[in-house]
């Protein structure tokens, strides 16, 4: 799946960039490598340019640079993610 395919509010890891010369340059300096996660969290209104949470930054990039991004979406997190990482009624605090 290409990054310029998905919808806001998805998240997904990036799993290769094409291109060539200094445009793959520049994105791989902007932080879209291979594993790196990203979000899409909004679209301009007339559908371009894409903007991007990557690495803690949001940046902006037109449809046709995300087109050269292929991505792995992430599924929700599961139950065993979302879970508190220490018992509270174990340790004698409120349950």
């Amino acid at each position: 799946m290409r990054l310029a395919e998905l919808a806001v509010g998805t998240e997904a890891s990036v799993t290769a960039v094409s291109g060539t010369g200094s445009f793959r340059r520049r994105l791989l300096e902007l932080g879209i490598l291979p594993g790196t996660r990203v979000e899409v969290i909004g679209v301009a209104p007339l559908g371009d340019p894409l903007e991007l949470l990557v690495r803690g930054s949001s940046l902006s990039i037109r449809r046709a640079e995300a087109a050269s991004v292929e991505v792995t979406p992430i599924e929700a997190a599961s139950a065993a993610e979302t879970a508190p990482l220490f018992d509270e009624a174990r340790l004698g605090g409120e349950p």
